[in-house]
């Protein structure tokens, strides 16, 4: 039974998103595309062990343009996850935690992880 006389909580309602709180929802977020991305390898893995049809089944669904926009998206999470991790340790040990340089370090987090990105999709197609 809720009484709707009580204050609510001001959560969401009132605080406006800041880098550092969607760096960290981000950062959780592309952890849970690694654990997707990693069933993914293990179904490419179980395609090899089953057979040259079941390859060519995976080949397929991976080189549709859904399986390459999850591929892409993976391979993002992986360099995100990468930096932001970096950055999280430098905060263990007490780096970079003022404010100025924890929205720097977390706009480089994001522009290195899109670079690495962006050159992973160069090699991979060269």
């Amino acid at each position: 039974m809720s009484d709707s006389s009580r204050p609510l909580s001001p959560h969401l309602q009132v605080y406006k998103p800041q880098l550092t709180s969607m760096t960290s929802i981000f950062h959780r977020g592309t952890g849970v595309a690694l654990s997707v991305g990693t069933l993914m390898l293990c179904a490419w893995i179980l395609s090899v062990a089953a057979g040259p049809e079941a390859v060519d089944c995976f080949n397929a669904f991976a080189g549709s343009w859904f399986g390459q926009l999850l591929l892409l998206g993976w391979t993002f999470s992986v360099f995100y996850h990468l930096c932001n991790g970096v950055r999280h340790l430098f905060w263990d040990a007490g780096k970079g935690l003022d404010v100025d340089t924890a929205y720097k370090s977390g706009y480089a987090a994001i522009i290195v992880a899109a670079v690495l990105t962006v050159l992973a999709v160069i090699v991979a197609l060269a």
